[in-house]
């Protein structure tokens, strides 16, 4: 039997982390292991050339015998390259993207950076810097911006290279949805079955978030103030709307 694979592409901050978990602890999954660093195979032309057989055997040598192998790697979500080295190096999987409301996942992404040592700015200060621009970064400590607040956050500019590549293999869903309980039916019960896993499974950590900022539970309101909050909200407008279509509903952050 060829293993079938799927992966967890982006975005960063975005719960990806409770994601993984509830995945990881499906019986008929099993996820790349070690789960940090990510894999990132798909980053480097290399990796990829070494072929899908070295690629099991590095990150699912814990698997069984019929189970859906998954890769998280969020860094994957800001490469076009690594949409088609994915498909090079596995065929047809399956790819999930999950986002959250951007000023959420900007608040998220400067509580990280300042957690790190990386970041030294207020958030109101960041953010009002990043509205005016993208901010300069020393790659030489970070592959990737540890300053992209709000770029990160219009989804669809990232989103693009992968529908072209995927399609209605792509799916793309949101941490609001995975609800308290985790097992809504726009939840993680409707992740299992898109996966073609057994749906009705209870994952354990249901509800038990993973990694949260130190803003949770708080409005963006409270930490930035209202007029911060409506300029954030009005930068991201025209991409929430394109991701409304997408979705073919409403966003929750919009109300």
């Amino acid at each position: 039997m060829i293993p079938r694979h799927f992966l967890v592409a982006g975005a960063q901050r975005c719960g990806t982390t409770y994601l993984r978990t509830l995945l990881a602890e499906h019986p008929e999954i099993a996820m790349a292991e070690p789960a940090r660093p990510e894999p990132k195979v798909l980053l480097d032309a290399a990796q990829v050339a070494l072929g899908a057989d070295y690629y099991r055997a590095k990150w699912f040598g814990h698997s069984r015998p019929g189970q859906l192998l998954g890769e998280k790697s969020t860094s994957y979500l800001d490469s076009a390259e690594a949409a088609s080295r994915a498909r090079d190096l596995l065929g047809e999987p399956l790819v999930i993207v999950q986002l959250r409301d951007p000023v959420e996942r900007a608040l998220s992404h400067w509580a990280f950076s300042t957690e790190h040592g990386l970041e030294e700015r207020p958030v109101a200060q960041a953010l009002e810097r990043n509205l005016v621009g993208r901010l300069p970064w020393d790659p030489s400590r970070t592959s990737t911006s540890p300053y992209a607040y709000l770029e990160r956050g219009r989804y669809l500019d990232a989103l693009c290279p992968w529908l072209a590549v995927y399609g209605d293999r792509l799916r793309v869903q949101l941490l609001e949805d995975l609800g308290e309980a985790g097992n809504g039916p726009t939840g993680i019960a409707s992740t299992y079955a898109w996966l073609g896993v057994d749906p009705a499974f209870a994952p354990p950590s249901g509800g038990l978030r993973i990694n949260p900022s130190a803003h949770a539970g708080t409005t963006p309101a409270s930490w930035l103030g209202s007029d911060l909050t409506e300029r954030l909200r009005d930068y991201f407008a025209d991409s929430d709307a394109e991701l409304s279509k997408l979705l073919g509903r409403q966003l929750p952050w919009r109300g």
